[in-house]
């Protein structure tokens, strides 16, 4: 049986059973994401491609009470050009459970990492995630006040077998917010146990890293629509224990610039300090010194719909890489009462 006729099968024996509950309401949602990123990383001597393609997840589900929905479906990813003459070059399934009340927020299963993780500094979880990996297996609490927030979550990326490794990540992020001045933090580890028969040449690893910033949200004291200065410490966390059962930290430190003023943007991200080896990361954070500039245009902006160009400029170890991308973004959702009138 393949793929496709799994997901349709869990689809059907899902509805069955909760189409025997007492379910209130039917809702449904459709994500549409394409993307073209052409990354040209020569001169660094990092590794050139471009990404081109898009991804398709619709979703349905029952919306148990004010509090509780379970949702069934699937993301399905194509890569222009691909020869595999097939629906979809990858296809994942979506399968959670959401609870929401007050302040929390708590997800378990396959569920989307958009607007949920997609925060993260690229130097800890790098952006070719969104399109590879979009989904979290795991769990998610989720904790907001207008002033706070702290996210906690377990994103399980491998099973062990006697052949495949047993990998996760771990990790959490807040932030906390008095008039103009924020403090946020930004944490994760991953862990390689390694497969069930061991590996020649292989061995047990923890990765991960840590940083925390001072900054300032001007966005309401002037005319940008969005206007954000951060600093601070960043380390990452190293250990492979084949080789010692002691962790290395190299450190630096990071700042974050962005301005936005109605569809255009200006990002710039500065490290400083050791080189890091974060399997999760960007490769860009190896280097001792790293400075990258996003510049920002939004040409469609209506409702649901977003496509925005980025383009990006890395200057690293005296080269200069570049890239560019565009996104484009749907998402329509619906809902139906199933009260009897």
């Amino acid at each position: 049986m393949n793929i496709k006729k799994i997901i349709f099968s869990i689809l059907c024996l899902m509805l069955i059973f909760l189409g025997g509950l007492k379910a209130q309401e039917l809702e449904g949602n459709i994500r549409y994401f394409g993307f073209m990123d052409n990354r040209e990383y020569l001169r660094s001597g990092r590794y050139s491609q471009t990404i081109f393609g898009n991804t398709l997840s619709p979703e349905i589900g029952f919306k148990l009470d004010s509090f509780n929905r379970f949702r069934v479906g699937f993301n399905a990813l194509y890569e222009f050009g691909s020869k595999k003459n097939t629906f979809a070059d990858k296809i994942q399934p979506v399968i959670y459970y959401e609870n929401q009340k007050n302040n929390w927020n708590f997800f378990i299963g396959a569920f989307p990492r958009v607007h949920l993780l997609d925060d993260y500094p690229l130097a800890f979880l790098r952006d070719s995630l969104n399109y590879y990996r979009p989904n979290i297996e795991g769990m998610l609490v989720k904790y907001e006040t207008k002033k706070f927030k702290e996210t906690v979550w377990l994103d399980w990326t491998s099973r062990q077998t006697n052949t495949d490794k047993e990998t996760f990540l771990f990790g959490f992020s807040g932030k906390y917010q008095t008039s103009v001045f924020f403090i946020s933090h930004y944490a994760y580890m991953f862990h390689d146990a390694g497969a069930a028969i061991p590996i020649p040449g292989d061995y047990l690893q923890d990765n991960g890293g840590f940083t925390a910033t001072l900054g300032l949200d001007l966005s309401k004291k002037t005319i940008l629509d969005s206007l954000t200065i951060a600093a601070g410490p960043m380390f990452s966390i190293e250990r492979k224990r084949f080789l010692g059962s002691s962790f290395t930290i190299p450190g630096g430190f990071i700042s974050n610039f962005y301005g936005a003023y109605k569809r255009l943007s200006i990002k710039n991200t500065f490290y400083a300090g050791q080189g890091f080896n974060l399997i999760n990361g960007d490769s860009f954070y190896s280097s001792k010194h790293y400075d990258r500039i996003d510049l920002g245009y939004t040409p469609i902006h209506y409702k649901n719909l977003e496509g925005k160009f980025v383009f990006s400029y890395h200057f690293v170890d005296g080269k200069t890489d570049n890239q560019q991308a565009f996104f484009l973004r749907y998402n329509i959702g619906g809902l139906k009462s199933l009260k009897k009138k």
